[in-house]
């Protein structure tokens, strides 16, 4: 098939365009940034820089590629490290999620491309009930202010891409690990002592480690019904028993450990409420629809072997 993948040079997309070239596929593959072309034709890919802002440089790729499948994956969160005021560093990722999904999806429709397949994240269910979700539960009818900007974004993808064309995919991913180990900010917190425990470290996190997602995003190019999809690790956890592992895998000292209340004024509220409140999500409906399994079922081997690397 022709797949026209966008952020193609992403914490995931680098698994995946090779993955797609590898089984078949022709692969056009979108950055904004001249200086990556190179690297995408070296991974078999035929490169074409645009910005996903430009609704007619867009309609005019997408055109000119013919593709069968378009995978969105737009993000501009390499230096969005300041989660405290998460909406203004999110500003151009939710842009890109609003305005840039529709004129992904506007080029759809003039190409005649029937499957879209777009990166959403489970962060959006409701923060209550039972600790992990299916598709089928309720999102999150009260996020935090300072996220209420990026919750949105992510639910437009979530609402809007499989009511706008025939096959229209979304993958609820976990949170992504599996980049450098020298220079994950993640990893570099842990090891400082700069990621604490707060508030009794109650809330549940699903993980999926890049290249897992890589290969769920490859299946859902390929098959599976239109819907929504959570992408995540075997084993949802909560952050009392994830953090304390990572550190110990680092060589730090254990997680500091700090009450809510010091957290909002350190962290502020939405790192307190993943703290404290986050609620996991199941793999099944992915596992059996999409006919994909994690190669790290859980996040203790994953970060493991992440570490190690």
């Amino acid at each position: 098939m022709r797949v026209f993948v966008t952020g193609a040079t992403g914490a995931l997309g680098r698994h995946l365009v090779p993955g797609l070239v590898d089984a078949g596929h022709q692969v056009t593959a979108t950055t904004r940034t001249p200086a990556k072309v190179d690297g995408l034709r070296a991974q078999g890919a035929e490169p074409v820089v645009v910005d996903g802002l430009d609704r007619e440089a867009v309609i005019t790729a997408v055109l000119a590629a013919a593709p069968d499948v378009i995978v969105h994956q737009m993000t501009a969160l390499a230096n969005a490290h300041n989660l405290r005021k998460l909406d203004q560093e999110f500003a151009a990722t939710n842009e890109l999620r609003t305005r840039g999904t529709d004129n992904l999806l506007a080029a759809a429709e003039r190409a005649g491309t029937r499957r879209v397949v777009a990166q959403g994240h489970n962060f959006v269910y409701a923060r209550s009930g039972g600790p992990v979700k299916t598709e089928e539960d309720d999102l999150d009818a009260r996020p935090v202010p300072s996220a209420a900007q990026a919750m949105a974004a992510i639910r437009y993808v979530d609402t809007t891409v499989p009511q706008a064309v025939p096959e229209g995919i979304v993958l609820r991913y976990g949170t992504f690990y599996g980049g450098d180990p020298t220079t994950d900010p993640m990893l570099a917190a842990v090891r400082k002592r700069q990621m604490p425990v707060v508030g009794g470290g109650t809330g549940v996190w699903s993980f999926i480690e890049t290249s897992d997602g890589a290969a769920a995003t490859r299946a859902a190019v390929e098959r599976g019904a239109p819907g929504v999809y959570n992408v995540a690790d075997d084993e949802p956890a909560p952050v009392a028993e994830w953090l304390p592992y990572l550190a110990e895998l680092t060589g730090a000292k254990p997680p500091m450990r700090l009450p809510a209340w010091l957290g909002r004024v350190l962290a502020g509220e939405f790192i307190v409420t993943q703290m404290t409140e986050a609620r996991g999500c199941s793999n099944a409906k992915a596992r059996a629809e999409l006919d994909w399994e994690p190669r790290y079922p859980s996040w203790r081997e994953g970060f493991r072997a992440w570490v190690a690397s």
